[in-house]
């Protein structure tokens, strides 16, 4: 019986050595061989929520989810008749006060100072007149021909012919200078200010206009026309197509071999013929548990290092969320950033 339980553990350890060597092959292929280095992760993109800066009912929503737009496409738009009004009276206003400033800069009008010079004249002939009348009464008041009263009023008529004579004067040499500096600069703060509620009014009528940030695929619509839309509320969400990267977790073993700017490929279950040209564009800082949801031969919890490696897709193919094996070349030339994006992508869209 003693003989009998000896062969079996005799055959058994090698079954198990075998077993063992196959595991540490297995893990080794997946972290380096011949220097590449194998990671795992799902694909990433970004997402922007969408909303209008303003409050007012939905009027249209012009995009459907799945929908690919365009950086700077309409994509819904809200009532817009308050905001139209608004900007129609600040225009007016605008309008207004800036014919008050060209009427200040532009001065008196050749007209009005013709005008002014008339009066002068008039004033002056009307002043030598009564000056002349004057004089009359007072060599008949001397052979007391006439009265006293006679007299003083002669002379009063004669001040106040002088007294016209100065305001016809002024009145010319004011239109002959032109309005004060003080007015045409009040004026202008004035107009300033009108255009400032004209700029806000016209900003006021772009926010009714919700425009795509950049190119995209709509991923949810969640207002519908009729709904209020608010500040606080998303309208739609976007994904964005560029950049995109696949979200990996390397195990602190191997981070000397990783370094910003590395070549590597991407490859996806979906489409497992191709080969998506890549690099290496940031490692994490800090080190965190491996999330479940990654699929890797490794113990899954373990501490890991966060990385993102961009793909270039000419064809669109990776989406978001799917599984996809990143396989890095040790040997490869690490450049800066976006020397890297330039040639990779340019190389893929060459191909």
């Amino acid at each position: 019986m003693v003989q009998g339980q000896r062969w079996r553990l005799l055959l058994l350890f090698p079954v198990g050595l075998f077993i063992a060597w196959f595991i540490w092959q297995r893990v080794l292929s997946d972290t380096s061989d011949e220097g590449r280095l194998v990671l795992y992760g799902n694909v990433d993109i970004r997402e922007v929520s969408l909303a209008f800066n303003s409050s007012e009912h939905i009027a249209e929503v012009l995009v459907e989810e799945g929908d690919r737009v365009k950086k700077g496409q309409l994509l819904a738009r809200l009532h817009p008749q308050h905001r139209l009004a608004d900007v129609a009276v600040a225009e007016a206003r605008v309008a207004a006060q800036q014919a008050v400033v060209d009427r200040l800069l532009a001065g008196s009008r050749p007209e009005e100072i013709r005008q002014a010079r008339a009066r002068l004249t008039a004033a002056r002939a009307r002043l030598r007149d009564e000056q002349r009348r004057f004089d009359r009464v007072r060599g008949l008041f001397k052979k007391h021909s006439v009265s006293r009263q006679a007299l003083d009023d002669a002379e009063a008529t004669v001040d106040v012919a002088d007294a016209d004579l100065k305001v016809a004067q002024e009145t010319l040499a004011l239109l002959l200078a032109g309005p004060r500096v003080e007015d045409i600069r009040a004026a202008k703060a004035i107009l300033l200010a009108d255009q400032g509620l004209l700029q806000a009014a016209q900003e006021s009528l772009k926010d009714t206009r919700l425009m795509a940030p950049s190119d995209g695929v709509i991923r949810n619509r969640i207002l519908e026309p009729g709904d209020m839309a608010t500040a606080q509320t998303p309208v739609l969400t976007l994904a964005l197509l560029d950049p995109l990267w696949v979200r990996s977790y390397a195990p602190e073993t191997v981070l000397g071999q990783l370094k910003p700017g590395m070549a590597a490929t991407v490859s996806s279950d979906s489409f497992p013929d191709k080969r998506y040209q890549a690099w290496l564009g940031y490692i994490s800082p800090t080190a965190e548990f491996t999330p479940k949801n990654v699929e890797t031969p490794v113990l899954r919890t373990r501490l890991v290092y966060q990385v993102r490696v961009y793909v270039c897709q000419p064809q669109r193919q990776l989406r978001l969320g799917m599984p996809a094996t990143v396989t890095f070349d040790l040997h490869s030339t690490v450049v800066d950033g976006e020397g890297q994006h330039a040639r990779v992508c340019n190389s893929a869209e060459g191909q």
